[in-house]
């Protein structure tokens, strides 16, 4: 930042060679823009940049950034959203079950909640096993806490017209079809009740856990 201090010449000089160094690298490709931004998109490659990008380089998106966070945490660098809707599909199998999620709804959970469903033996999980089913590229999906659905809620606006970009399922915000589950069973019903959330107008309602809804995977990034 001392550039004030130079001739007219040395800050032509100088200039030049932040731009040429900038602009190239050893194998004479252009800089790539390492952060993480809203409405970016995860390619199956892991590989994360704007739609544009991914096309350019010939990926194929398979979920939309709706969340970064400020510093790396063990919560992962951002979040992304699947482009594939799951159909209506029940949380559990029967009542009576406590599943073992956790009922906090302001902690980022949904990887742990996810596992906890799939993995309780004394009930199924039909929405779980849905979710480790459908995907197909490695990485680790989930469904969302009733936290990480606020998350998603404040950014769609910005992310829906993405998925639809890369020709996937938008999220729906109107009538019934908004109303998706997350990974959060209720405090002190957990046996009978889970979150639904709206993505339409960031309400939640807690629902008999054998009643059938969609839901939308998520992604834990980590860069």
């Amino acid at each position: 930042m001392r550039l004030a201090k130079y001739k007219h010449l040395g800050i032509l000089a100088a200039a030049f060679i932040v731009v040429a160094y900038g602009m190239t690298s050893c194998d004479d490709h252009e800089a790539i823009d390492k952060n993480i931004y809203v409405g970016h998109v995860l390619c199956s490659d892991g590989h994360i940049a704007s739609y544009e990008e991914c096309l350019k380089q010939g990926k194929e998106p398979v979920a939309v950034v709706f969340y970064t966070s400020r510093e790396t945490t063990e919560d992962g660098d951002g979040l992304a959203i699947g482009l594939r809707e799951i159909p209506a599909v029940a949380f559990s199998d029967t009542l009576g079950v406590n599943q073992g999620t956790s009922t906090d709804t302001d902690s980022k959970c949904g990887n742990a909640n996810t596992f906890a469903l799939y993995s309780n033996n004394k009930a199924e999980s039909p929405l779980a096993e849905e979710v480790f089913s459908v995907w197909r590229y490695g990485q680790s999906a989930y469904i969302p806490s009733v936290a990480e659905m606020r998350l998603l809620y404040a950014t769609l606006d910005i992310v829906n017209p993405i998925i639809v970009r890369c020709g996937g399922q938008p999220v729906h915000r109107q009538d019934a079809g908004c109303w998706y589950w997350t990974s959060s069973e209720v405090s002190g019903q957990a046996s009978a009740k889970a979150w639904l959330y709206s993505l339409g107008t960031g309400t939640m309602q807690e629902t008999p856990k054998t009643e059938s809804h969609p839901a939308r995977c998520i992604i834990t990034l980590h860069r």
